[in-house]
């Protein structure tokens, strides 16, 4: 074949355009990308905190580190994170305590209804509406965290606790399921009916396994909880148990009292700024 100047052989050409398709991005894209190291620093520095805030005053583990990682982060990502040592740390909560049975046959209408309330809002986290879950759970933690330094509580006769339990139920499912906390109506529904104080523990222990292994099913549906979570996951663990056992260890050493009051303060400061930061995000977009 003869090559005229200035011109070249169809197959050339062709081989050329092939050489500039791709099937495939060069670049790992999504959950595949992996974390950098100052992120997991951040996830390992917010568990830890997280942990010591729940060994010194027995709670708090999701809504802090919820709170912490939503700065940077979407919820539905930031729960991917946080429910293994979420699980974990409830299970073990659990069973410390003589009382999983009577617990069961009080709080079965909260759990079930928790249950369906978060399957049937599973899209709140990842659909058109995700962007708002930054601004509630902003204004759930300002919420909570009123509510606790105004030790405000009210009683639920024996009578009516399983038709309440019931929809509050459901109101804590549709919450947790657009901010992946569970904290909002349920806890102090639970403190207004009566419970000792161990009996309370165990209680919030078993309700907050069962909500989170819903929303774990909800995760894994939406294709968020996969084996790239697994690696930020370890670290949070790890972050977790270490901040109870050291909580734990200065609990004798505090006034939980002082600290509950300075954490809560600092949770309304963390809530309206991550729901101003998210309402402003959203304006400019």
């Amino acid at each position: 074949m003869r090559v005229h100047s200035g011109t070249l052989p169809a197959f050339v050409i062709a081989e050329g355009l092939l050489r500039n398709l791709q099937i495939v991005p060069i670049a790992r894209i999504g959950q595949c990308a992996g974390m950098s190291d100052p992120l997991l620093l951040l996830i390992a520095a917010a568990f830890l905190f997280a942990g010591f805030v729940k060994g010194v005053i027995g709670l708090g583990l999701p809504t802090v580190s919820m709170g912490l990682l939503a700065v940077t982060m979407q919820p539905s990502h930031a729960l991917a994170i946080v429910i293994v040592p979420a699980v974990v740390t409830n299970i073990w909560q659990t069973f410390v305590g003589p009382y999983l049975r009577v617990i069961m046959r009080r709080l079965w209408p909260l759990m079930v209804a928790t249950v369906i309330g978060i399957w049937l809002n599973a899209g709140m986290l990842t659909g058109p509406y995700a962007r708002y879950g930054t601004i509630v759970l902003g204004v759930l933690l300002v919420i909570y965290a009123i509510i606790g330094l105004n030790k405000f509580s009210f009683n639920v006769a024996r009578r009516d606790e399983k038709w309440i339990g019931g929809i509050v139920g459901v109101m804590t499912g549709v919450v947790s399921a657009a901010t992946g906390v569970q904290v909002i109506p349920s806890m102090p529904f639970m403190q207004s009916i009566g419970m000792e104080k161990d009996e309370l523990v165990q209680a919030l222990g078993v309700f907050f396994t069962v909500a989170t292994v819903a929303l774990a099913f909800n995760l894994t549906s939406a294709g968020l909880l996969t084996a790239a979570t697994a690696w930020p996951g370890a670290v949070a663990m790890a972050a977790s148990f270490t901040g109870m056992f050291v909580g734990q260890a200065v609990r004798s050493r505090l006034q939980p009292e002082t600290f509950r009051r300075w954490f809560l303060i600092a949770m309304i400061l963390l809530g309206l700024y991550l729901a101003g930061s998210a309402v402003y995000n959203i304006q400019r977009a």
